[in-house]
């Protein structure tokens, strides 16, 4: 008997996965737990762990493809028989997402979209036809079509769904997205497909259009922090961010997030920090930063840094801050900027290099429903004094 592996499903968001890599072949003996495949997602590159003891059997998703999640992307076989039969590799395109395979959804997969790998049958779909200045690769339901000639929509600006098809449901996503920038009277150009992870960015930052922000700017004292952190072997970002975390402590409504039902008021303070990892912008979270030690958050922040420079975080080592810190002073030539609010917090705090006073201009940008200007006037007065003082190192 064989046993679907399915493309697991890691976050809310998360629709595709890209197969990277098949770590073992067909036929091969697996054990529970052992790595089979890795898969990308926005964030990182992890293993999909064998979900029972068998044999690897095809026929296998094809690799550097997007395949849908909970779409089957290979199969676990009782016996190595039954691994080689019909075990052929399908050659057309999936989509794919990231991540270990959850033991208990790996036991009990979900039914998949297509056990067989191929995409729908052409005779599902409506092909257009040149005639009507579209692609002709290009494939629609018909639904999806007469949806898009009713709103005025060309099929040929829509991008298809994970299985390469246009839905109804890209259509409307086209309908609400921002207009196609006009670049046919400009210079020749390719469409190339972004990278997951900065897709991911692009998606994040497009629905944090509707918070209402404002910005307050103020300088700050780095100089003597920066001697501190080396004083104490700590790294200056890992100094501001407890600062941060303190000052949160004492104003907390910085900790809070603007909700439909209301603000939703959190106790502990996590606080994400961006981080540059070649073609992605990633955001570890150091948590509950009030309550540990400068010490403690430094050895957290090492072992981050290292998973998030060889992408293997997991989601919830990147989700779920409640508030953000980026830090662009190591780059000398950045003397000011302004940071976007990521969605599930009130604040992020974007701090610039040192001048030769020994002072960086750092802007608080806030969620103007949660927090207002004599609230972030407050903040930055009290996490300045933070910055000079020696509770920050006790």
């Amino acid at each position: 008997m064989k046993h679907p592996i399915v493309m697991p499903v890691l976050s809310d968001t998360m629709d595709t996965g890209r197969l990277t890599q098949w770590v073992r072949s067909v036929g091969d003996k697996v054990q529970k737990g052992e790595a089979v495949a890795e898969v990308e997602t926005d964030k990182a590159v992890l293993e999909v762990e064998a979900f029972r003891d068998g044999y690897l059997a095809g026929p296998l998703a094809p690799v550097d493809q997007d395949i849908p999640v909970k779409q089957t992307i290979g199969f676990l076989a009782d016996t190595a028989e039954e691994a080689l039969d019909n075990a052929q590799t399908p050659t057309s395109p999936q989509r794919t997402e990231e991540a270990k395979i959850p033991e208990a959804q790996a036991s009990t997969p979900q039914v998949p979209m297509s056990t067989n790998l191929a995409p729908p049958s052409p005779s599902l779909t409506v092909v257009p036809t040149p005639d009507e200045g579209l692609p002709t690769d290009r494939q629609a339901s018909p639904y999806a079509r007469a949806l898009a000639h009713d709103l005025g929509l060309d099929l040929k600006n829509i991008a298809p769904g994970a299985d390469g098809i246009v839905h109804a449901a890209e259509v409307i996503a086209a309908l609400l997205s921002p207009a196609t920038p006009p670049l046919d009277y400009g210079p020749p150009y390719r469409i190339e497909s972004p990278s997951k992870s900065r897709d991911a960015v692009a998606r994040s930052m497009a629905a944090t259009v509707s918070t209402p922000t404002f910005r307050v700017s103020a300088r700050l004292p780095i100089r003597e922090v920066q001697r501190q952190a080396n004083i104490h072997q700590v790294s200056l970002t890992v100094a501001l961010s407890k600062a941060c975390a303190m000052t949160i402590q004492a104003y907390p409504r910085f900790n809070a997030a603007w909700t439909a039902q209301g603000l939703a008021v959190r106790d502990r303070v996590d606080i994400g920090i961006a981080v540059e990892a070649g073609d992605s912008l990633l955001t570890p979270v150091l948590r509950d930063m009030g309550e540990k030690s400068l010490a403690a958050i430094q050895t957290e922040w090492k072992a981050l840094l290292e998973r998030t420079k060889a992408a293997r975080l997991l989601p919830p080592e990147y989700s779920g801050a409640t508030f953000y810190l980026s830090n662009l002073g190591v780059y000398p030539i950045v003397k000011q900027f302004d940071a976007v609010v990521p969605l599930g917090a009130s604040a992020i705090l974007a701090i610039a290099a040192m001048d030769k006073e020994g002072t960086a201009d750092c802007t608080l940008t806030c969620d103007h429903r949660v927090v207002f200007g004599a609230d972030a006037a407050h903040f930055l007065t009290h996490l300045a004094g933070l910055l000079v003082s020696s509770d920050l190192w006790q």
